[in-house]
């Protein structure tokens, strides 16, 4: 599968590249992003942006999933990730960080509306699931403004395999057309 590129009035989502390691690096190893994320570990780990990104290709490949950097579109300043995981042919779940740096400005809310309207139009996707810890509501709030609801919350294991409360969303594609978005 091919990824193309999506922009927004401010951003441009594309493919990760090998020379986006060294910014992942720098936004990954963060302990607040770490405990606002189920996956994300703190410290992270030596070279683990460029395993990560070294993924990518073949999990598009697969369509397993797609992962796109979150970029100014003036600059190109990576920003955070935004991602798919394919579940099956026609249901999706979403995934994305933004760079505390980057925190407050709408880019999160902005890049995961512009990937579900992607994922609905382009992808022949009809639902998306999303989840996030119960103790990061920002999360959670970046779901409800691109049209996801809250079906419900669930017990998982953290990177450190202690429990943590998880809410769940959703949007399908028939509820994204009633709107008009």
């Amino acid at each position: 599968m091919e990824q193309v590129e999506i922009t927004t009035r401010r951003l441009r989502l594309r493919a990760f590249e090998a020379a986006d390691a060294a910014a992942v690096q720098v936004l990954a190893d963060n302990d607040a992003l770490s405990r606002t994320t189920l996956n994300i570990p703190h410290p992270y780990p030596p070279g683990a942006a460029a395993r990560w990104i070294g993924t990518h290709s073949r999990n598009r490949a697969l369509r397993s999933s797609a992962a796109y950097a979150i970029t100014l579109a003036e600059t190109g300043t990576l920003l955070g990730s935004v991602t798919l995981t394919w579940i099956n042919r026609t249901l999706a779940e979403l995934g994305y960080w933004i760079g505390e740096p980057h925190w407050n400005n709408g880019y999160c809310s902005e890049a995961v509306r512009a990937l579900i309207d992607f994922a609905f139009e382009r992808l022949e996707i009809s639902k998306i699931v999303a989840e996030h810890l119960a103790v990061n509501p920002a999360s959670g709030r970046v779901m409800q403004k691109a049209g996801m609801i809250r079906v419900g919350s669930r017990r998982k294991k953290d990177r450190d395999g202690n429990p943590a409360e998880m809410e769940i969303y959703e949007i399908r594609r028939s509820a994204r057309s009633l709107r008009g978005s």
